[in-house]
């Protein structure tokens, strides 16, 4: 499921996002102020994401979880849409301030924690992938992030267009490879055959349906003969392993390319 973000009102949704945290004063409707506030909406609805996904997400699971009517919800939250760009952004707050206070030196360094902390917040929020990045929210918790990041690289040494597609590229390797890590721990759960099971199964059909394999793919018959498809932690699947060591390859390949367009364009 892919989520654009941007289909409510564009005053009010901004206004939401960027009010203080805490700040009360932005409502869609008047009224007495009970005890409900924005925020705790947000944190609920986010918890209900993190720990049963965006298909149980509704503003009536919000509204039980706080034990009200989905129709008091509407007084501080117009609607779903709205309410999954706020926990969104608030969300990314966590990274965006451990970004912002990594006092590593080295751009280097710092980049390949800055992409690192991306990968580990998508697996504990792995709904966040379902955000759309053709329409993004454009809260401050995003900015803060391309901010750290931005920081890092300007003093690196690189010019503007390059800081930007420098962070383009890394937020889209990070999510490309992420989202098969998530998918993989979530495989089981969904599906309900265990990861080796489903991997046996297939293979032992592969070998009956495909005999002459090694003929056909013989680079990849090599590449299994030495081992680039084992699986050496079975505590871990397979795919989020795999998805893993190719992050990092493409990682460390990208910010060597970075590294020797440092100074050519400022």
């Amino acid at each position: 499921m892919v989520i654009y973000a941007g289909q409510g009102d564009a005053a009010r949704s901004m206004a939401l996002l960027w009010r203080s945290p805490g700040d009360a004063s932005v409502r869609t409707a008047p009224g007495p102020r009970p005890e409900l506030s924005v925020d705790l909406v947000v944190r609920t609805a986010l918890d209900i994401a993190d720990t049963e996904g965006m298909e149980a997400l509704s503003m009536r699971s919000v509204g039980q979880r706080l034990g009200r009517t989905a129709m008091s919800l509407y007084t501080y939250v117009a609607s779903k849409n709205e309410l999954v760009e706020l926990m969104y952004d608030h969300a990314f707050g966590e990274l965006a301030e451990a970004a912002e206070s990594d006092q590593e030196p080295d751009w280097y360094a710092a980049t390949t924690s800055w992409a690192t902390r991306l990968w580990d917040f998508h697996l504990r929020h792995p709904w966040t992938l379902e955000i759309s990045q053709a329409r993004p929210v454009l809260g401050p918790n995003e900015y803060r992030l391309f901010e750290s990041l931005a920081v890092v690289l300007h003093r690196a040494g690189l010019g503007p267009t390059q800081i930007r597609s420098t962070y383009g590229n890394l937020f889209s390797l990070v999510r490309g490879q992420v989202r098969t890590a998530a998918e993989a721990r979530r495989a089981q759960a969904v599906t309900g055959v265990p990861e080796d099971e489903w991997w046996y199964e297939r293979s032992a059909q592969l070998e009956r349906v495909a005999p002459d394999f090694a003929e056909r793919f013989p680079v990849l018959t090599l590449m299994a003969d030495q081992g680039a498809f084992n699986n050496e932690n079975e505590d871990e699947p397979y795919l989020e392993q795999e998805a893993w060591e190719t992050f990092r390859f493409g990682l460390d390949a990208l910010l060597n390319g970075v590294r020797s367009a440092i100074g050519t364009e400022r």
